[in-house]
């Protein structure tokens, strides 16, 4: 993996590193943009580290698609201001532009979901198959090893997070569940659970639960360790999420989750479904996942 693209200096709000093309077997091209933490470059210690998805959105607005981002950096440098939360490099992988549906939809939606709801699948994916598979299979087997290669990484899943909104967010549960032996920690933000256009979910509600708790019985597992976060706001998109949300996290406590300490499910009244809500909460949100406790 060669940075195209780095900043000659350090300074206190820490590096950024863009990859601006890395060809990947069965998927669009992909792209990358890094975050090191303050004091990266001076010392020899180790970090956890986070993937993000929706990387475009996380750091620069001029690279973002509504001049908004995350602010994911400062985020993490107002949580490790706590003295709660280490330092982690933050790995950023941007979305193929119209591809993106196709790479964060679940793959075992697409496989388990039949009539309206398949059929809006198959509208949003343009055309092509759902690749979420191998954007997982890339992301640990491919990405994760290189990483680990590259910069000083703490590599097992206790240090190894992941997390992403809307489409990231289901794109994130999935590879806490599908890969724990990676994942230690995920943020599922403002998580798109009807998998399909809300009104189309919502004509055919009772499947989408299915769906979900269908795979969550058979994957999800004891905690052993893991910790999830999982949220919504009231208004724009995040307006439908409530009944879906509350079927997850019924998942999550039959499979011997609690509340508070394996994983939070919290809403924020009023706030809409884009990057401003999410960056306020951010802080929030990093100060309890990846606390050291």
């Amino acid at each position: 993996m060669t940075p195209q693209a780095e900043a000659p200096d350090v300074t206190d709000t820490g590096r950024f590193v863009e990859v601006e093309k890395i060809v990947v077997e069965g998927l669009p091209d992909q792209r990358l943009s890094i975050w090191l933490p303050p004091g990266y470059d001076s010392g020899t210690r180790r970090y956890p580290v986070l993937y993000m998805h929706d990387g475009h959105n996380l750091f620069d607005p001029a690279k973002s698609n509504f001049n908004k981002v995350w602010a994911a950096d400062k985020a993490m440098r107002a949580a490790m201001a706590t003295g709660k939360v280490e330092p982690h490099i933050i790995v950023g992988m941007w979305p193929p532009g119209p591809d993106r549906y196709r790479q964060y939809l679940p793959q075992f939606t697409a496989e388990r979901a039949t009539g309206g709801i398949a059929a809006s699948i198959r509208d949003n994916s343009n055309g092509g198959p759902v690749v979420s598979a191998r954007y997982l299979a890339w992301i640990t087997d491919e990405l994760k090893p290189q990483i680990d290669c590259d910069y000083r990484t703490l590599t097992g899943p206790e240090h190894t997070a992941i997390a992403g909104s809307s489409m990231g967010g289901i794109m994130s549960c999935y590879a806490i569940v599908e890969r724990p032996d990676v994942f230690g920690r995920a943020a599922c933000v403002s998580s798109h659970w009807p998998i399909a256009l809300p009104e189309e979910a919502e004509a055919d509600r009772a499947q989408v639960f299915g769906i979900w708790q269908d795979w969550l019985g058979e994957k999800l597992g004891r905690p052993a360790g893991r910790r999830i976060w999982m949220d919504h706001g009231t208004a724009t998109l995040d307006s439908y999420y409530a009944p879906y949300q509350q079927v997850i996290d019924r998942s999550f406590r039959e499979a011997g989750w609690t509340e508070g300490k394996d994983f939070r499910s919290e809403v924020y009244e009023g706030k809409e479904h884009e990057e401003n809500a999410w960056a306020a909460r951010l802080p929030e949100i990093f100060g309890w996942l990846l606390s050291e406790r």
